[in-house]
């Protein structure tokens, strides 16, 4: 039966280069995945984008691409299995991004390369006043505040783009089991009302689409849940044949474990209901599934099903939500818990007293009470040796932002002795809000660029 290799190079945009380049090099695979963009990213990137018009891809499209096409090349130039890279990493702007990788694939001297821009996940023209979005909130409140609407595109752009012979193939916004999907729709010629296979399918790309989560990593625990020579973690790849069953696994000798608790955990990442996983190629089912072990570092999955796809599609909006400022110190020693709350106390006051508008503040002592709170935090019985404390607000006004930070730096000479390591930080908010637009106003096209 004909089976085909998928890898997994990336679960996010700042993921390790190293093991995306192992499997590209021993994966023996078909076909590479970066999965590389959130739902802030994007709306960062459209920030980006607005700019600079040739901006808004991610920063390290050049340096993976520059990493894994010359083993795109060998594959074609040496007659061995080929290698194609589906991608993300286009954001807010895939045509730039694949007039990057070209430019790349000429500088490298790979010649020959087809590479495909998926387009049509940008729907902000297609929005109007009236669209009401998850937080409550209108598209009119938000304003000029709004920067971006992107909707979560399926894989058929992609077995699009996969048809017209594209070697890479860089998307915007598609949904994460989407970009793994695409190439068994491809090579195995599955219809795209074929639910139950789409389902499987969904199954192995949201197993695939964290990368080293399934591998061992956001899974170690010691003592607990051990894994083995974490800092070489490996990432996943997937066998997949025609029928949408799999073998996950990694390459030989590299570090993390796969086993059936690791595929479990990753199985419920994200997942609100598994008898309805929804997605825009098919509404899964993962209430079925099971996990089994095949060899060491191999689990078979299977028992995925799958439902019609939902009639609308998501759609991310971001829009600027303000300011966060911040400031944080440090105390250590005897008494240090007692100068850190003094210290915030301090802080606090002097927001109150200066008139500092803002929306929300919070004031931690990380190490004491940050994660749990107070009631919790007491729990662990004596004394710190060391203590930072935190305030951030939210506010409105940039300036007003800064003066949270401001009050912070100056507990060095008005605040409790021994405190150190100061810094403060101003940043915009971007936040990100969803709603859902009817499939048909959304229109994903192809673009080829031809490597020279």
């Amino acid at each position: 039966m004909k089976t085909l290799r998928i890898g997994s190079g990336a679960g996010y945009s700042g993921d390790r280069m190293e093991p995306a380049v192992e499997l590209a090099d021993k994966g023996e695979l078909d076909f590479l995945v970066f999965e590389c963009l959130a739902e802030r990213t994007i709306a960062l990137a459209q920030q980006a984008r607005l700019a600079d018009s040739e901006a808004g891809f991610d920063p390290l499209l050049g340096e993976r691409m520059c990493r894994v096409l010359p083993f795109v090349a060998r594959g074609r130039e040496a007659g061995q299995r080929r290698l194609r890279i589906i991608s993300n990493m286009g954001a807010a702007n895939p045509l730039s991004a694949a007039r990057e990788v070209r430019r790349i694939a000429a500088e490298l001297g790979v010649h020959g390369l087809k590479i495909a821009a998926l387009t049509g996940d940008d729907v902000l023209a297609q929005l109007n006043a009236e669209h009401l979005l998850d937080n409550g909130l209108t598209v009119a409140a938000l304003g000029n505040r709004l920067i971006s609407a992107n909707a979560y595109l399926g894989a058929e752009g992609i077995v699009e783009a996969l048809k017209a012979d594209a070697d890479v193939v860089i998307t915007g916004r598609v949904a994460d089991p989407s970009l793994f999907l695409a190439p068994q729709l491809f090579t195995f010629g599955w219809a795209q009302d074929d639910w139950m296979r789409l389902g499987r399918g969904t199954l192995i790309g949201h197993l695939l689409e964290c990368a080293g989560q399934i591998t061992g990593g956001y899974f170690a625990d010691p003592g607990v849940k051990d894994v083995a020579d974490l800092a070489r973690l490996g990432f996943p790849l997937a066998e997949v044949d025609s029928e949408g069953r799999a073998v996950i696994s990694k390459v030989a000798g590299s570090g993390g474990r796969i086993d059936t608790a690791t595929c479990t955990e990753q199985m419920i990442y994200e997942v609100h209901d598994p008898r309805a996983y929804l997605t825009p190629d098919v509404t899964a089912d993962f209430s079925g599934v099971s996990f089994s072990v095949v060899a060491p570092d191999e689990v078979r999955a299977q028992g995925a099903d799958g439902r019609a796809r939902p009639e609308t599609l998501k759609v991310s909006v971001g829009y600027l939500d303000g300011w966060i400022g911040e400031g944080q110190i440090s105390y250590g020693g005897p008494g240090a818990l007692a100068r850190a709350q003094l210290a915030r106390d301090v802080v606090l006051e002097r927001l109150k007293l200066t008139g500092v508008t803002c929306d929300e503040v919070r004031a931690e002592l990380i190490g004491v009470d940050s994660l749990h709170g107070s009631t919790l935090g007491a729990r662990s019985g004596g004394e710190p040796w060391e203590v930072r404390l935190r305030v951030a607000a939210r506010c409105a006004d940039k300036a007003e932002a800064v003066r949270v930070g401001n009050e912070v730096e100056t507990l060095y000479t008005n605040g409790p002795y021994g405190g150190g390591g100061a810094t403060k930080a101003v940043r915009q908010v971007v936040a990100v809000a969803s709603l859902l637009l009817p499939r048909d106003a959304v229109n994903a096209q192809v673009h080829l660029e031809d490597a020279s």
